[in-house]
């Protein structure tokens, strides 16, 4: 990795880790009711109908909206960080590095998506995968990687097989045990000091 690549990937991970303290930040001020002064709050005005689901499922939704948005950055900064280190290796046909089924699966979901006539949601074909696939992509190409993730392929296959199992219920509106809050914090910790 050279010297600007490397200060680049710094710098977007120093990007992610900032959005990671603001998402600290968030849940004091929600659990101590406070107003650190960090932002004007904007009031999201409820629609007619939000007030009739129930109480519990309000205040459940509040707070895995904050495990949602952890998610959300670590997910979408892998992405472009596989996007980034493909094409640096592999230059403007990285796509075609990455394996037959994972690509044959991303048209699949774009062409799926194309025909239910909703608006395209996403320009980058990687951006079709799974969370899955993006490990797959990883330890497929693992010369693309191994200058960031000093720790080797097993550690980071082991936090990616952690975060895939976190992001299941994250993703799929169900309430994350306490215990595995923990774990989600601690894991996202991981992630980062994979790539020290």
């Amino acid at each position: 990795m050279t010297n600007e690549q490397d200060i680049l990937t710094k710098v977007k991970l120093f990007s992610l880790a900032n959005s990671l303290t603001e998402n600290e930040l968030d849940k004091v001020e929600i659990l101590y009711d406070l107003n650190l002064g960090r932002q004007e709050k904007i009031e999201v005005q409820a629609k007619s109908y939000y007030l009739q689901f129930n109480s519990e499922f309000r205040k459940e939704a509040r707070t895995m909206a904050q495990h949602y948005e952890v998610f959300y950055c670590l997910e979408k900064s892998i992405r472009n960080l596989v996007v980034q280190l493909m094409f640096e290796k592999f230059g403007e046909s990285w796509w075609e590095k990455v394996k037959e089924d994972i690509r044959n699966n991303a048209e699949q979901n774009i062409k799926r998506e194309e025909e239910s006539g909703f608006t395209i949601r996403y320009e980058e074909k990687i951006d079709y995968t799974t969370f899955g696939e993006l490990s797959q992509i990883v330890t497929g190409n693992w010369v693309a990687f191994e200058g960031l993730f000093k720790r080797g392929q097993k550690a980071f296959q082991k936090i990616m097989t952690n975060l895939n199992q976190l992001r299941g219920p994250i993703a799929h509106c169900c309430p994350l045990a306490e215990d595995e809050v923990v774990r989600l914090e601690l894991t996202v910790k991981d992630w980062f000091r994979i790539m020290e």
